[in-house]
């Protein structure tokens, strides 16, 4: 690590643990069915929560005349609905701790010259991002407080790979500033797979927000098969049959519980690669990755078969934010000499 980029390696690292927290606080606000108990965005006056008995009734009258308390929760006292309020208020402010963590440090290694110049610009877009990040989670929650209580799993999806591409980007960023060298003669074969496992891990990232937005962990609690089938004829319902790849629940969990399975094959292979490369870094950093994946996977079982308890969701979602760290690094590390100039 140079030294003259320590301080700003440091803040980097921070922010990045800080994302992860929310991305894990957001997927517990989903599982507890919280997202939808806070009805107004108030973003820079929000960060004060109820206080007495008549602002909490004051949001409490508010929430009622929203889908989700009329078809789902109708009939909650006041302490109930504390209970999922504090949840989404939490993931919210946390969200607002984000950017005060990165903004105010910013500012002031920018005015100490800490911050080397060809990083201004890039740290200026993960600013943007995690703007946009805020804008896109109020959008999401918005398809919920209409008609059906349930936000909508696309929304959904962009939320979380926004997420997701805004932890990987800052890990990135902490990569060039660390300068972190490359392994050492890497085969093209290697290279390519972890281009084709970083491919795939967005697509099973993507279904993995479907199958959590449509609630589809909640049926086929059976693994390797469904109910008894591989594919059940119900994957293909729907008319036209393209829309059964977006819209259909038992689709949507054949997808991802599958994907799953090509990144833990894909992840063998290149750990098979890796030990006919005399780079022991190289074999380190597989070696965790293969790691994370199998525990992501069993993860992955474990939460379907005991249908979705908190807890193991949790744990499982953490896990795939772990998984894209290590590979980030990995992809990063394995660049090519043209790639990294």
């Amino acid at each position: 690590m140079p030294k003259s980029n320590r301080a700003v390696i440091y803040w980097l690292l921070i922010v990045c643990f800080t994302v992860f927290c929310m991305i894990v606080v957001g997927g517990i606000t989903r599982l507890t069915d919280s997202g939808l108990s806070m009805v107004e965005w108030r973003p820079l006056i929000g960060i004060i929560p109820p206080i007495g008995e008549v602002e909490w009734q004051s949001v409490f009258t508010a929430y009622k005349n929203y889908p989700q308390y009329q078809t789902v929760n109708q009939g909650i006292d006041l302490e109930a609905f504390k209970s999922i309020f504090y949840w989404e208020y939490g993931h919210r402010v946390l969200g607002r701790m984000i950017g005060i963590i990165f903004f105010l440090p910013f500012v002031i290694l920018l005015a100490l010259k800490k911050v080397p110049e060809n990083m201004v610009g890039r740290l200026w877009v993960g600013l943007l991002l995690g703007g946009l990040q805020g804008l896109m989670g109020w959008y999401m929650v918005k398809s919920g407080l209409v008609d059906i209580p349930r936000v909508s799993h696309f929304r959904l999806a962009a939320h979380f790979i926004l997420a997701l591409a805004i932890l990987a980007y800052l890990t990135w960023l902490i990569l060039d500033l660390w300068e972190a060298e490359r392994f050492t003669n890497v085969s093209s074969s290697f290279r390519g797979l972890v281009y084709i496992l970083s491919v795939v891990l967005f697509f099973q990232f993507l279904y993995g927000a479907f199958v959590a937005g449509s609630r589809a962990g909640y049926g086929y609690n059976t693994f390797p098969l469904m109910n008894g089938e591989f594919m059940p004829d119900i994957v293909w319902q729907l008319n036209p049959l393209w829309l059964n790849w977006v819209e259909n629940n038992a689709m949507l969990q054949f997808v991802h519980r599958w994907l799953g399975a090509m990144v833990l094959f894909l992840t063998t292979v290149i750990a098979a690669l890796a030990l006919r490369h005399n780079d022991s870094v190289l074999r380190f950093w597989v070696s965790i990755l293969v790691l994370g994946v199998f525990v992501q996977f069993t993860l992955g079982v474990f939460t379907l078969l005991q249908v979705v308890p908190i807890g193991l969701a949790s744990l499982h979602q953490a896990g795939g934010c772990f998984v894209l760290i290590v590979l980030v690094c990995i992809f990063y590390k394995a660049r090519s000499v043209e790639h990294s100039q």
